[in-house]
């Protein structure tokens, strides 16, 4: 099924006529936005545009006339949401409890609204009156030009570093692919592949929907889904056996926790973090001292300066620059 019918068919009928005229790609699209009651949004490549009633889109210029676009009703809502979970919401309670479904090729749904709380723990979510689906995009082969990097007789531990939506899930999900699969390498060598054990805490690199992932994740790897990072990665090394687990977005102290665990057991590690530069993994109290050790082997920044998976830097554990942007990268 087209990426363009595979999103359309989890709306209703009158949103969905109206985006069906969107001029755009939906290759392209990487987040549709509703909030009760407001202008539905797109966001299509890093830039957010307002879906008017005749399926144009217009840039928010501080000056447009709200009711000239399209905006969801409670009622409408509550359909999306019900088209969403198949109409069995009963069976995605737990992922809504999390905030997320995960539906059929891969796209996440972030829900937010009223919850219904007992002690610590969210028993439910109701009245949902925000929604931002994230459209799944695989990119294959968008990490051959780092995989060299990556690779010294072994997989070196690895820590992808990005600020929001500039592709640091969809770089993890084609190393973990390669990693697991094999590849050839700069000089033309083939590098075997290995087995790969993926903690999909929120169901974003493998997108499995009933178990089943959505993304090609490599033939030796094994997904651990909508499970905590923390548990998932010692989980999987005292049942799946991988030469190499990876996680996306680190950053508690049970995920550091977890990292040292593996780390002992001789896995190697490829993980994602959100941050802007080197010094704000620095100053994370539970990643800063993990880098201090030296644990990740290889750190890769990412920016959006020529779109989403830019490289920007390449260090080595010591914080040896291995590449820079606009520089010849330096071959191991």
């Amino acid at each position: 099924m087209a990426k363009r019918e595979e999103i359309l068919k989890l709306f209703p009928r009158e949103l969905r006529s109206v985006l069906g005229q969107v001029p755009v790609d939906f290759k392209e699209v990487q987040e549709i936005r509703l909030r009760t009651g407001m202008p539905l949004m797109m966001i299509c490549g890093n830039q957010e545009f307002l879906v008017a009633r005749d399926g144009s889109l217009r840039q928010d210029t501080g000056n447009l006339d709200r009711d000239m676009f399209l905006a969801a009703t409670q009622a409408q809502m509550k359909e999306t949401v019900e088209y969403m979970g198949s109409f069995s919401l009963y069976a995605a309670e737990e992922e809504l409890r999390q905030g997320f479904l995960t539906i059929q090729g891969g796209h996440r749904i972030g829900v937010a609204g009223r919850t219904l709380v007992q002690g610590q723990d969210i028993r439910l979510m109701k009245f949902i009156s925000f929604i931002n689906i994230r459209v799944a995009h695989q990119v294959p082969g968008c990490a051959d030009g780092v995989m060299d990097f990556l690779y010294d007789g072994r997989f070196l531990n690895t820590l992808v570093i990005s600020p929001p939506r500039c592709g640091k899930t969809t770089l993890l999900r084609d190393i973990i692919r390669q990693v697991s699969d094999g590849w050839v390498g700069h000089s033309g060598d083939r590098v075997p592949g290995v087995s790969v054990g993926v903690v999909d805490e929120r169901s974003e690199l493998a997108a499995c929907y009933q178990g089943v992932p959505q993304n090609d994740l490599g033939m030796r790897t094994d997904v651990l889904d909508c499970c905590p990072k923390s548990q998932g990665m010692m989980m999987l090394v005292r049942t799946m056996a991988p030469g190499v687990i990876a996680v996306d977005e680190i950053g508690s102290r049970q995920d550091a926790e977890a990292i040292e665990y593996v780390r002992n057991c001789g896995c190697a590690l490829a993980a994602t973090i959100h941050g802007s530069s080197l010094e704000d993994i620095r100053q994370k109290p539970s990643m800063g001292g993990l880098l201090a050790q030296g644990t990740f082997e290889r750190l890769i920044l990412l920016d959006s300066r020529e779109g989403p998976g830019h490289v920007q830097c390449i260090w080595d554990g010591r914080s040896r620059i291995l590449y820079e942007y606009g520089t010849v990268p330096k071959r191991l």
